[in-house]
């Protein structure tokens, strides 16, 4: 017979944590059980076995024999046991101890019992059986022991959960698939040409790694996507994983780090473990700039957790171990907080800059987005494209989705050109919202955006009108002039001098329409947005382009956002005399601009009463019929001339 009595552990002996966790479990549960058993069977006894162990077995006596002694008035009082079919007869000479007679199984044939007990005024009383009231008490205490014993359960289940989820803490939250099967291909992804073809050279060598190693070569250990937000960076790591077939690993960067030390670093090792026992495989660590940033931000000193993390992270990607087979991807829109530990080569070897599409790049995209969208035969996928310089990848498809939106809300079989163009202008400018009502206010409006509209068509470096509207859009939009931009000049951003004063000129056109208009005293604040591009533009123009009397100087850098690990305090970059000359200079490119404005809203101010009554009448002008209405009256530059297809 084994001895139950506890042994203590010597300094070599450990006991696995699952079977210690499911001793201790059991044991608690029988214990539980043994301590309810035995409190119900001292302090609350059954009330059947109560009664059958105090009481004595009744008499018996018949049926007949009851009605008998019920006529010659020798009972008192008789106890009906529906549940039982008998009945307890007190006699009046022996009134403690009753009688037992079995009565009838059939209700109906006690009834002329109870009609001689009537009529002989002897009390009759019903009486609960013992047998009733024992097994109700048996599954109430039962029910009572099954809840309390769940209980117990769920709690040590509890504290069983929570000590496994303390040993797994710094295990690695990755997600991994043996087999890539994201959907996603390079058929999927368009727009970002150049980036396709460098990570082709990735997914070639987890297929076919003898054609690099046959002349030497090694695939780069890290490959850094560098981009805006919603260019397509994490969707070309889908795709890589996609094309590649091997195993995957996923992670986000604030997954590494917790706010226990050595929790980042511990999973960062769990990871790379895991990566190499199914090597070869990819390792995509997406907004690597949450765990990745230069060291030295801490303020005063110290080593804190993201630190640790890093410091592992550099470590496992090229320290002592090697860990050959392993491609790490990793996806990031600010680089430049990235320590240089982590960019050098060894590490990131090779940065692949995901830029916005240019123009062919937006009408890859937008084909690939309209592969399952049903477009009317009307809809120009190319010149959807050149209505929109400047948009991402994830832009172009929110736009389409947008229309497709629209058009179930309409009604309509097929997206129409009409969608397409209230989804560029909700995603640009914002929803529509009801009409104005002829008013003052609706007015003053109509002349602020005409004066916009009038100086991008007079105006021989703009770019041409696209729509002129004074419905006003959610968030506080009352009306917009919108231009077609050239193409070229957004996706290259080479502006000239004379394209940046006249974008301020045109800003100043609607705050130069109320002044000419309604005078200075009635001038409102709907030119506040307009005064701070003007205050920008002109700003750059002095301080990063050299386009002023100051010379060719840059005395701004373009990024002055405060980074804790690098500028604890934004310093300035001249001295004070400067600084008085460049706001002199930013105050007389602005001062020079609105004068310009001016000038041509009061040369033009006929034509300018023209347009706001077209403007009130229609509420949208498109460029083609502005252009004409202005033609009419002026003679137009060569650039309108040839928006217009004169």
């Amino acid at each position: 017979m084994r001895d139950s009595r506890p042994r203590p552990l010597t300094p070599n002996t450990s006991l696995p944590r699952t079977r210690t966790t499911r001793t201790v479990r059991t044991a608690a549960t029988g214990a539980v059980a043994a301590v309810w058993l035995a409190l119900q069977a001292v302090l609350v006894a059954p009330p059947a076995l109560s009664q059958t162990s105090t009481a004595r077995s009744p008499e018996r006596l018949s049926y007949t024999g009851l009605i008998e002694k019920i006529e010659a008035g020798q009972v008192s009082r008789i106890e009906v046991d529906s549940a039982r079919g008998v009945a307890q007869v007190y006699l009046k000479d022996r009134s403690n101890t009753p009688q037992e007679v079995i009565l009838f199984s059939n209700p109906g044939d006690n009834q002329a019992l109870f009609e001689t007990a009537r009529d002989n005024k002897v009390d009759v009383a019903a009486q609960s059986s013992a047998d009733s009231n024992a097994v109700s008490w048996f599954i109430t205490n039962a029910l009572l022991a099954f809840l309390l014993i769940a209980g117990l359960l769920m709690i040590l289940r509890r504290s069983g959960n929570a000590s496994g989820q303390a040993m797994n803490f710094g295990k690695s939250r990755a997600r991994f698939m043996m087999e890539a099967k994201t959907g996603v291909t390079f058929d999927n992804v368009a727009g970002i040409e150049e980036a396709k073809e460098e990570l082709q050279e990735v997914v070639t060598f987890l297929k076919k790694p003898e054609r690099f190693t046959a002349v030497g070569a090694k695939i780069p250990k890290g490959v850094l996507l560098v981009g805006p937000p919603g260019t397509g960076k994490t969707l070309m790591a889908k795709a890589i994983a996609g094309e590649a077939g091997v195993p995957f690993f996923s992670i986000s960067g604030s997954e590494f780090v917790e706010m226990f030390v050595g929790v980042g670093a511990s999973r960062v090792r769990d990871l790379f473990k895991k990566a190499k026992e199914n090597a070869p495989c990819i390792i995509f660590i997406d907004e690597i700039d949450a765990v990745g940033r230069q060291r030295g931000a801490g303020i005063g000193g110290g080593n804190d957790e993201r630190e640790q993390t890093l410091n592992q992270l550099l470590t496992e990607m090229d320290g002592f171990e090697g860990n050959t087979g392993i491609i790490i991807i990793a996806a990031t829109n600010r680089p430049d907080v990235l320590d240089s530990a982590l960019l050098r080569p060894g590490r990131f070897d090779r940065q692949v800059q995901v830029d916005l599409p240019g123009y062919n790049g937006r009408l890859g995209i937008l084909e690939v987005h309209a592969r399952d969208k049903k477009l009317s035969p009307e809809v120009s996928l190319e010149a959807i494209a050149r209505r929109t310089p400047g948009f991402s990848g994830a832009d172009l498809a929110n736009l389409l989705n947008e229309a497709a939106i629209l058009t179930a809300r309409r009604r309509k079989e097929e997206i129409t050109a009409l969608e397409i163009d209230d989804a560029i202008d909700r995603i640009t400018t914002g929803m529509t919202l009801t009409p104005l009502l002829d008013s003052k206010k609706k007015r003053l409006i109509a002349y602020h955006e005409v004066g916009h509209a009038l100086l991008m068509t007079l105006l021989k470096n703009s770019d041409p009108l696209n729509k002129v509207t004074i419905i006003p859009r959610s968030g506080g939009v009352g009306g917009f002039a919108q231009q077609t931009f050239n193409e070229e000049m957004i996706d290259s951003g080479l502006y000239t001098r004379a394209w940046l004063l006249d974008r301020i000129t045109i800003a100043l056109g609607g705050r130069a329409a109320e002044e000419e208009v309604f005078g200075d005293p009635e001038v409102t604040v709907g030119a506040s947005g307009d005064i701070r591009v003007v205050a920008d533009l002109a700003r750059e123009m002095v301080t990063r382009y050299g386009m002023s009397d100051l010379g060719p100087f840059a005395l701004e850098s373009g990024n002055n956002e405060v980074f804790l690990g690098r500028d604890l305090m934004s310093r300035s970059e001249y001295s004070e005399e400067i600084a008085v000359k460049i706001d002199h200079q930013v105050r007389d490119i602005a001062t020079r601009c609105h004068r310009e404005a001016r000038r041509l809203i009061r040369e033009n101010r006929a034509l300018v009463d023209k347009l706001v009554e077209i403007l009130l009448e229609q509420e949208t002008i498109d460029g083609e019929q502005f252009r004409k209405i202005v033609g009419e009256s002026v003679e137009l530059p060569e650039q309108q001339l040839a928006a217009q297809g004169i």
